[in-house]
């Protein structure tokens, strides 16, 4: 694998190279790879099972340490693909106060930050009807009245 990014590298079993991957990476699929899971809620809500992650979402810890612990999303490093959470924090010998960081598969999101206008969800509802083509009872009633109250 040579130093540049290449888009024809498939995958390897050698960490080496996987990290090198995900270093090399550029910014709009480091993104991709910026991500966790949904809550069953949310998943059923959504109809998704992942999404990428944002400041101000509400995530619960996963694995490790503080496994179990909730708190908003702080900071997202692009660079180094990790997570900083308010509320968990180590304190070192000198007594400062230091945010823990996390990988993101480490987490699960519970809460959806939606003050974003351009961060895009679509609704399992909006999706199923794409897939099917056809629409609910309520809507075709009223797509109908404005067809009348246009022919009038």
């Amino acid at each position: 694998m040579k130093k540049e990014f290449s888009n024809k590298w498939k995958a390897s079993r050698q960490p080496r190279k996987q990290r090198k991957y995900r270093s090399n990476a550029p910014i709009h699929m480091k993104r991709r790879m910026i991500s966790s899971n949904l809550s069953k809620e949310l998943r059923k809500k959504y109809g998704k099972r992942s999404f990428n992650l944002r400041k101000g979402d509400s995530v619960r810890v996963m694995r490790g340490e503080f496994k179990g612990k909730k708190g908003k999303i702080l900071s997202i490093d692009m660079k180094k693909l990790i997570v900083s959470i308010e509320g968990i924090q180590r304190t070192k010998k000198d007594g400062t106060k230091i945010d823990v960081i996390f990988d993101p598969s480490n987490l699960q999101i519970f809460e959806l930050n939606l003050d974003d206008s351009k961060r895009k969800i679509n609704k399992k509802e909006e999706t199923s009807e794409k897939k099917t083509g056809k629409t609910d009872e309520k809507k075709a009633d009223k797509e109908n009245k404005i067809v009348k109250k246009e022919n009038k």
